[in-house]
């Protein structure tokens, strides 16, 4: 068992997500820098999906109950060594400070975190509510008894970022001025403070509509750009809704969105078809 001292800014469990309900209208949430959760899962012998807390710009502190076997990747943290399976005695803590770049860190436990799940994940899904509710001080996570594989001896190291994001065009890129595609991708986008795990929102030149009517609500997907009247684009993040009424005008590629994970406030990126 561990037990939480303090959570940061914004801590919740994650593991590969919810795969499947969408025609039910669930989301399916999970790790947002999925990379980064595989990459701890697999240092410490764990299945590349299994739960993990996946915490924001650091401040998480947590008490071995027991001996532990621990691995953090994503935003580098002071505190811990990053990349690299470590085991941590009984009785001991570990804090992790603020990241200099990056936003999300993960925090692997070897042998998983025994945590109920619903609809086969026990992610957090902070729209619907769906999963266990956002960790707390104080919260003791149980540790699961079966791990994959054997302790990992590597020393991983972190990924260099680019803030270039690959998109494929449409499905409504016929609902924008000619020019809207162009601007997307020629443009310099700025991360706005009021995104979260549902969407990042993106500030820049407008992306003008030719068609101004109502479209009817259709299927969505993590990564995809919509685009609210007021012509700045939403990235939709894994706690988005499975539908949605704005029309997309592009959506970034899988690999892109371990990077759109790792965005802070003010971060700018771009896009390529």
């Amino acid at each position: 068992m561990i037990e939480l001292i303090e959570v940061g800014p914004f801590a919740t469990i994650q593991d590969g997500g919810r795969v499947g309900y969408a025609h039910l209208g669930v989301a399916r949430s999970g790790a947002f820098d999925r990379a980064a959760l595989q990459l701890a899962n697999r240092l410490v012998g764990n299945s590349p999906e299994a739960p993990a807390i996946e915490f924001t710009l650091g401040g998480l502190g947590f008490r071995a109950h027991d001996a532990v076997t621990v691995a953090v990747a994503g935003a580098v943290c002071p505190g811990l060594g990053w990349g690299v399976a470590t085991t941590i005695a009984p009785g001991a803590v570990v804090r992790f400070g603020a990241p200099s770049a990056c936003l999300r860190s993960y925090l692997a436990v070897r042998g998983g975190l025994d945590v109920t799940a619903e609809l086969n994940s026990c992610s957090t899904d902070t729209m619907s509510g769906l999963g266990p509710p956002p960790l707390r001080s104080g919260d003791r996570l149980s540790i699961g008894g079966a791990p994959q594989s054997e302790v990992s001896g590597a020393v991983a190291h972190p990924r260099r970022l680019t803030h270039r994001l690959r998109l494929v065009i449409g499905p409504r890129d016929d609902w924008f001025d000619p020019h809207a595609v162009d601007t997307l991708t020629s443009a310099a986008w700025t991360v706005r403070a009021d995104s979260n795990r549902i969407g990042l929102r993106l500030d820049g030149p407008r992306l003008e509509r030719v068609r101004t009517d109502e479209l009817a609500s259709e299927p969505t997907v993590p990564g995809a750009l919509q685009v609210p009247p007021d012509g700045r684009p939403i990235l939709l993040g894994p706690d988005a809704p499975v539908t949605g009424g704005y029309p997309v005008i592009a959506v970034v590629r899988r690999p892109g969105m371990d990077v759109a994970g790792q965005l802070r406030p003010g971060d700018v990126i771009w896009f390529s078809p």
